[in-house]
């Protein structure tokens, strides 16, 4: 009891909330020494919901600490979803939570730390890596493994809700991670879907969920099938410099599917691939952006799928997607980010 008379009561809220997580309690002075005192020249990046920091603890291991804003009140509600989440799933495809520290005037999370950062800035960033196909398939499939887990293997069924490359982090031998649990939502696997506010990245959106807010685990399969392709292209899934037939990557690989050249999408970086798998990829790929979520393949069908225990159908039909956002002042407000200034303002959704 000593500990929680150090804190305020917003803090001893917190605490509250989240319980006594059985992860191991950081002091704020032994994070606060790891990062050099939050040094500009240890900053990682923006999180969800603040700011992520590299870390050096007094036994030499490196980590990755992300740090609550003090005025996010959102990122307080992303911070008891990811320690209540995270906290009860273990795989080797998600980002491994090592522990908490709520004192301070900033709650932390201690996370292992990925020498290669995000796939995002391995794709398409400024210091891209050099990722042959071999690479980049692992890559995937990782991703793919660490959803089936969540959706289907774990204790509790979990959908991610922010699948997106820049959540996806690399180790040093290039193994796939899936971070960012802030998100999340547990679901009965017994409901086909629940109704809840918009939460998430554009671009990554399913359809359903963008539009009419049905969330189920279909809404992170169709995320990782944006993906998976941005991975086989290795660019966004929107770049506006590369003109309007190629802005969208997922209008651009479904026009190069119907014209029977579907390995044109191919990043021409890569000098050489295995083109049966990369083909097999981008059917998995497109299969997982399907209109209807029923069309949508479980996780564990994608995995199997991808490493060719089973055929992927060739009947897919012209995927729905997300094309445009707008601001909408008369929006439905929402805690969530992303939700209460944001209507839908164009769809593509034409089946052949």
């Amino acid at each position: 009891m000593q500990k929680s008379r150090k804190l305020s009561l917003e803090q001893q809220d917190l605490y509250n909330t989240v319980g006594r997580p059985n992860l191991f309690t950081y002091s704020y002075g032994e994070l606060k020494t790891a990062s050099e005192n939050f040094n500009s020249s240890n900053f990682l990046g923006e999180g969800g919901y603040g700011s992520v920091y590299k870390g050096k603890l007094s036994d030499g291991s490196v980590v990755a600490i992300k740090q609550l804003s003090e005025t996010s009140r959102q990122g307080k509600k992303q911070f008891i979803t990811e320690i209540e989440t995270i906290s009860q799933v273990q795989h080797r495809n998600l980002v491994k939570l090592y522990g908490c520290c709520l004192e301070g005037n900033y709650p932390l999370l201690v996370y292992e730390y990925l020498d290669n950062g995000s796939l995002d800035k391995a794709l398409f960033g400024n210091g891209r890596l050099n990722l042959d196909w071999p690479t980049r398939f692992e890559i995937c499939l990782g991703i793919a493994r660490g959803l089936a887990y969540l959706h289907e293997e774990s204790s509790i069924r979990v959908v991610h809700r922010d699948i997106k490359a820049s959540n996806v982090l690399l180790d040093a031998n290039l193994n796939s991670k899936i971070s960012d649990f802030g998100l999340a939502k547990l679901y009965d696997d017994k409901n086909t879907h629940i109704s809840t506010k918009v939460a998430g990245t554009f671009g990554y959106l399913a359809p359903e969920y963008a539009m009419r807010g049905h969330m189920s685990e279909k809404v992170d399969v169709f995320a990782f099938g944006v993906v998976i392709l941005e991975t086989i292209a290795g660019r966004p899934n929107y770049d506006g410099r590369l003109g309007e037939d190629k802005a969208y990557l997922l209008e651009w690989v479904w026009q190069l599917y119907e014209d029977d050249h579907p390995l044109d999408v191919t990043d021409p970086r890569l000098a050489e691939f295995n083109s049966e798998e990369v083909l097999r990829a981008i059917r998995v790929g497109l299969l997982c952006i399907q209109s209807s979520p029923r069309q949508r393949p479980p996780m564990s069908r994608v995995v199997s799928m991808l490493v060719g225990d089973i055929e992927v159908p060739e009947a897919v039909t012209k995927p729905s997607y997300v094309i445009e956002w707008q601001s909408n002042a008369m929006g439905t407000s929402s805690s969530e980010p992303g939700a209460e200034a944001m209507s839908l303002s164009s769809v593509i959704d034409e089946g052949r």
